[in-house]
């Protein structure tokens, strides 16, 4: 293993700056997540029902949102695409607190569909200033970064709601957001290396969208279903064994066996494909169905080796995504790999709630586990190789490796 590989990635100053932006963005939008449904089912006296219903409505604007995008800073750079998200963010978060419910329905719609493509812009930015070979590296600490800040957003946007009206904790979360997206567009970091071949152009989804490519993003979706199901899964059987108060320290040990495997992963000299990854995956979450009823331990225990491959997983569908796409379209690509997340977790939550409903936890696990394995069999044939098809032109790999240290001393412009 190389672990020395990520004191090598993080003396890069573009790579420690993007990160920092991102956490910026991230931790108070997750913070208003939480803070959105509080606000729903506490201010406004609606059910968790209606509130779901934002945030589907929410996550189907993001997902339209995300290519459109990711297309946009192919085509017109990361100022004239930030630059709509952060006027409208300000305009519509500052409004929304104050409204009804459908009209907060519909403003939240809304500027959802401008939101921030911060994570198509965090992964382009580092992909494209380190070399080839410490593109996963780079994309693991990415990963562990945002496993952080789903830990730490949440926690903070309870806390909001708990001492401040939640209208007033909504304000604040969705305009730290629009906060960290104005810094972004100050910094204005570039998208690609001063190497990277855009001779590509503006290209039709059609030209890239190979075998391999939909292969990965159908790996995204199911990855994200298997992980809302054991979320789920995992609720529902502490409550079932009258354990409520463990939900909280097992799910911080499913994310810290995540973090864990992700560093371990972007040390490794030789990654596993995606699709093995969810071999993996798909079979330690169907393990979590075997534990014994009501023992707390072997259940925490076997959720965390299955955490293990959480974060591997998605970082490996980023980078198996990122080698089949020409550079000129890497921001419209990670959009769709957003968008597939998005819809793995829509479609998980009640597929995995329905087997909840019938069979009991065990069968939220198993469901979730054996959905995985249906999926990695057709993906480890087309990954047999263990790698997809680099689309990245031999020519900038060469000069990327070549010049790796001119990319470390690139400034990002803060």
């Amino acid at each position: 293993m190389g672990f020395a590989t990520y004191a090598v990635v993080l003396k890069n100053p573009v790579v420690r700056r993007i990160l920092l932006l991102g956490m910026l963005i991230r931790v108070p939008l997750w913070a208003a997540n939480v803070v959105i449904t509080l606000h729903v089912v506490g201010h406004l006296d609606r059910s968790y029902a209606q509130a779901g219903l934002v945030s589907t409505i929410v996550a189907i604007a993001l997902s339209v949102s995300s290519p459109w995008r990711g297309r946009r800073l192919d085509r017109v750079g990361l100022r004239a695409t930030v630059l709509p998200s952060i006027v409208i963010g300000a305009v519509a978060w500052s409004i929304a607190p104050w409204l009804g419910y459908w009209p907060l329905v519909v403003v939240a719609g809304f500027a959802s569909l401008f939101a921030v493509p911060s994570f198509s812009i965090i992964r382009q930015v580092l992909i494209g200033h380190v070399p080839d070979h410490h593109r996963t590296t780079v994309l693991s600490v990415d990963s562990v970064a945002t496993e952080l800040t789903f830990l730490v957003g949440p926690v903070l946007g309870v806390l909001a709601a708990t001492y401040l009206p939640t209208p007033v904790a909504l304000l604040i979360c969705q305009l730290s957001v629009v906060v960290g997206a104005l810094i972004l567009w100050i910094a204005n970091p570039p998208l690609h290396s001063e190497h990277a071949d855009l001779s590509a152009g503006k290209v039709h989804v059609r030209s890239w969208l190979s075998p391999a490519v939909v292969m990965v993003l159908v790996i995204a979706v199911t990855s994200t279903i298997i992980l809302t199901g054991e979320d789920l899964a995992t609720v529902a059987a502490l409550r079932d064994w009258h354990q409520s108060t463990s939900i909280g320290w097992t799910l911080a040990l499913w994310g810290a066996g995540s973090a864990i495997g992700g560093i371990v992963y972007g040390a490794l000299h030789r990654h596993p494909s995606a699709a093995i990854l969810l071999v993996g995956l798909a079979g330690t979450t169907a393990l979590v169905a075997f534990a014994p009823d009501g023992n707390r331990l072997w259940f925490a225990a076997l959720l965390t080796i299955s955490g293990l491959f959480c974060a591997p997983t998605i970082t490996a569908t980023v980078d198996d995504l990122s080698r089949n796409v020409p550079a000129s379209v890497r921001g419209e690509a990670m959009g769709w790999h957003g968008s597939a997340l998005t819809l793995g977790s829509a479609i998980g939550a009640p597929i995995i709630g329905l087997g909840l409903d019938h069979g009991g936890w065990s069968w939220g696990f198993g469901l979730a586990g054996l959905a995985g394995l249906l999926i990695a069999l057709p993906g480890l044939v087309l990954h047999r190789r263990g790698r997809p098809s680099r689309a990245l032109p031999t020519v900038e790999e060469a000069a990327a490796l070549g010049d790796a240290q001119q990319a470390t001393d690139a400034p990002l412009g803060v």
